[in-house]
């Protein structure tokens, strides 16, 4: 099955996919902040270069996008009908590159948390954030 998009119309509409700073990504970052949470942003120096790093709770947290991580069982993770086996090899050696960071950080002594950007959408976002906080906050006292 062909692209629905001519090569220029695609290329433009995947230079427009951030990253960093994803609308995810600033939910959590405003919701802690406001609860006194600091924290680093994309650490470089841990595996998989977390999207928040913690370092008074010694915990790293990655907001990952539903589609780009493969969450099984999301109605926003669907491979593309367009170059199928393309994508799926893209996604699996990402859920490989994802499983490796957080052993990584388990094996150096860091609590890992993983929130997926279908828990941040508004019917689960309070109960999301409430919890992440109740995390973190916990994991200090232990």
């Amino acid at each position: 099955m062909a692209d629905v998009h001519d090569k220029a119309t695609r290329s433009y509409n995947m230079s427009r996919i951030k990253g960093t700073d994803t609308k995810p990504e600033m939910l959590l970052r405003k919701y802690l902040h406001a609860h006194g949470i600091r924290y680093r942003l994309h650490n470089k120096n841990l595996p998989g270069k977390p999207d928040l790093t913690l370092a008074k709770y010694h915990t790293v947290i990655f907001v990952n996008g539903c589609f780009w991580h493969g969450h099984k069982g999301c109605k926003y993770f669907v491979l593309p009908k367009t170059r199928t086996e393309w994508w799926r090899d893209k996604i699996e050696e990402t859920i490989k590159r994802d499983i490796k960071a957080m052993k990584d950080l388990k094996e150096s002594g860091w609590n890992s948390t993983v929130i997926w950007e279908c828990e941040l959408k508004p019917e689960k976002r309070n109960t999301t954030l409430e919890n992440i906080l109740f995390t973190i906050t916990k994991e200090a006292k232990n």
